[in-house]
């Protein structure tokens, strides 16, 4: 039966614009069509959000929301997006349509691949997760559903967003766990955690499933394989594949590690190391045949090989051309509660199967109880584990919209969860009050899961106030209470504005800007002084003399030498004519008087020796000659030898004349 016919939206025009020709898969989130744009005349796929779902606006917001995120994501290897809107009850995605296959088709088909087939689908698979991952977007789903091969060999990630959107809805409104239990991280199960790391997890079992053929983890329920995730290390794909190189090993271990730490950061430091491990390989490594590979073109078969990815001269995997199948945004629950209130015998079923036929004697039979008892209690143990992961550590998010940061982390403390702070923008909401909270009020999360909060910066656009005249600590206060950040600080003489007192701002006042924007401050000094001459002056005087033009005086800690007579002022500083505040302080060094020098006998010396003699000693030297044939020689000097004089004094040499 075609399913296509009774589909109620195949041949309406959705949205006056987008006419849909056919589906193409259904999922538990929503269904894609294959429909033509008729104002730009050409083919997409239209995501439209089942009815269930669109009738809950604040999923819808959400899923508005990462829409817009996901259509800012410009990447060649990602499926793009072009509109969103709704009509009536159908709200959708208009996305970039890929006429191909998705790499669940290549896998049901071939099998495992060779090592370069699947390095070739793995490199831009995290390129265009490295490109969310640093555009803060982790997928969350990432599984060969998920993973579209186009018939020209281009390969592209599909539902970025959407798994977002749904996990923070459907997990505090179900308690169940979406996402296909295959490809969850150990955190996603056990706290519900997701950064870029899960991403990385889950193409780490991509990765391997293409080697190998099949998933790291097998069961027969849902919650063996959950067990697994937390509980056991992914093999290593060289023992399904013999041969196979242990860079691959090292790749798969590093990617799939139970411990978030041990992973790359995001997908492109995993694609970083995916490039350096091909480097390494030989292409004997890189073509080796896995024995679970179907269909495998024979060596030298030319006509039956193609390029995933443009490559010159390397030899590539040959893609089926065949439509994508409903699992295309399929989203496996698995349903923990459930799991874990099966009955015993129920569990132990999908546990371990029933065992075969033993001989009938004593030592089997007890055997044969002793592990039948063994796995009822291992199921019981897992099952109460998974409920206390799921079920039984959920809480309730207060509501504090509105509160004050600080209240509102305590609120959220008190109830056991970590808080995480974020800041936006907001015309409504007063700054430094919350605006916005992930998950909302009301949801479910884990006890210890950590709730976002979104802190308003106020307004997108702030005036800088009119700050002429304020003090300056109320300047100040008055800029951060606008959201604007306080800036340098310049002091000018104002006759006009008090000292201490703002004589503008820059950016001037009433010019719009941003939150947080310095604002530099211009302060006044108050009213200029002429700094007076007080060297030579008594302490008293001099102090007298300053505080009378509303300076401030300090003395120096010590006195020093100086032509000035004691306890006079030797020093001021700043000197004369120079400008301060009122206010300002002057600092003065009093004298201890002249330094005394005991002076040097240079009669009979030459000019240059006496000269440099007396001046190295601190004295200035002056040189009297005779009118008629000076003689090089000292003949007398104004201070005599062995008497002392004030350092920096004049000495004066006379020199010998011929008569």
């Amino acid at each position: 039966m075609d399913t296509t016919l009774q589909d109620p939206l195949v041949g309406r025009l959705l949205d006056g614009r987008y006419r849909v020709q056919a589906r193409i898969a259904a999922g538990g989130m929503a269904t894609v069509y294959r429909a033509v744009d008729t104002r730009l005349d050409r083919e997409l796929a239209l995501k439209v959000m089942h009815p269930a779902l669109a009738v809950d606006g604040a999923f819808v917001d959400r899923f508005i929301r990462e829409a817009k995120s996901v259509a800012r994501l410009s990447h060649p290897n990602v499926v793009g997006v072009f509109d969103q809107g709704t009509d009536g009850t159908y709200v959708y995605l208009a996305m970039e349509y890929v006429a191909g296959c998705t790499l669940r088709d290549v896998l049901r088909e071939r099998g495992a691949l060779q090592p370069r087939a699947a390095l070739d689908i793995l490199e831009p698979i995290l390129a265009a997760l490295g490109a969310a991952h640093r555009a803060g977007l982790v997928h969350r789903d990432m599984k060969p559903e998920n993973v579209l091969i186009g018939d020209d060999g281009r390969v592209k990630v599909a539902d970025f967003g959407l798994v977002r959107a749904v996990d923070n809805n459907t997990t505090a409104t179900t308690g169940t766990v979406l996402g296909t239990v295959s490809y969850l991280a150990p955190e996603q199960i056990e706290n519900g955690t997701a950064d870029a790391r899960v991403d990385v997890y889950a193409c780490g079992v991509v990765l391997y499933e293409m080697l190998t053929g099949g998933k790291p983890h097998t069961g027969g329920s849902a919650a063996q394989v959950l067990y697994q995730h937390l509980h056991e290390d992914v093999r290593p794909p060289s023992e399904s594949v013999p041969g196979l190189a242990t860079e691959l090993d090292g790749l798969v271990a590093l990617a799939t590690a139970r411990e978030p730490a041990r992973r790359p950061q995001d997908a492109v430091a995993l694609l970083s190391r995916a490039r350096g491990a091909r480097a390494a390989l030989t292409d004997a490594q890189l073509d080796l045949v896995p024995p679970h590979a179907k269909d495998v073109p024979a060596d030298g078969d030319d006509t039956e090989r193609t390029s995933v990815l443009p490559r010159t001269g390397v030899e590539q995997l040959r893609l089926p051309g065949s439509p994508a199948d409903a699992e295309l945004n399929r989203t496996a629950r698995l349903e923990l509660p459930a799991a874990a209130a099966a009955s015993p015998a129920e569990r132990t079923t999908r546990l371990h199967p029933a065992p075969a036929a033993a001989p009938r004697t004593g030592l089997f039979r007890q055997r044969r109880t002793a592990t039948l008892i063994a796995a009822v209690l291992l199921v019981l143990g897992l099952g109460a584990g998974v409920w206390y992961i799921n079920a039984g550590q959920f809480t309730t998010v207060p509501a504090v919209l509105d509160l004050p940061q600080a209240e509102a982390e305590k609120t959220l403390r008190d109830e056991g969860l970590r808080v995480k702070v974020v800041r936006g923008y907001s015309p409504n909401v007063e700054r430094g009050h919350v605006m916005a909270t992930d998950p909302e009020n009301g949801k479910r999360i884990r006890g210890t899961g950590t709730v976002t909060l979104t802190v308003s910066r106020g307004p997108e656009v702030v005036a800088i106030p009119d700050l002429a005249g304020t003090p300056v600590a109320d300047a100040r206060r008055e800029l951060r209470d606008r959201g604007l950040t306080p800036g340098t600080e310049a002091r000018e003489f104002s006759d006009e504005v008090a000292k201490g007192s703002v004589i503008r701002t820059d950016p001037a006042a009433g010019s719009k800007r941003r939150p947080d924007t310095a604002v530099a401050l211009t302060i006044s000094r108050g009213a200029p002084v002429d700094v007076p001459d007080v060297v030579g002056a008594a302490r008293a005087d001099a102090e007298s003399a300053l505080t009378g033009a509303g300076l401030q005086v300090k003395f120096a800690d010590e006195p020093v030498y100086a032509p000035q007579a004691k306890d006079t002022v030797a020093q001021q500083s700043p000197g004369k004519g120079e400008k301060l505040g009122k206010g300002d302080t002057i600092t003065l060094t009093l004298s201890k008087g002249p330094e005394m020098i005991t002076v040097p006998d240079v009669t009979g010396k030459s000019t240059d020796d006496a000269k440099r003699q007396l001046t190295d000693l601190g004295f200035e030297v002056e040189v009297q000659k005779p009118l008629l044939f000076p003689q090089d020689s000292v003949d007398t000097q104004s201070v005599g030898g062995g008497d002392q004089a004030p350092k920096g004094s004049k000495i004066t040499i006379k020199l010998k004349g011929a008569l």
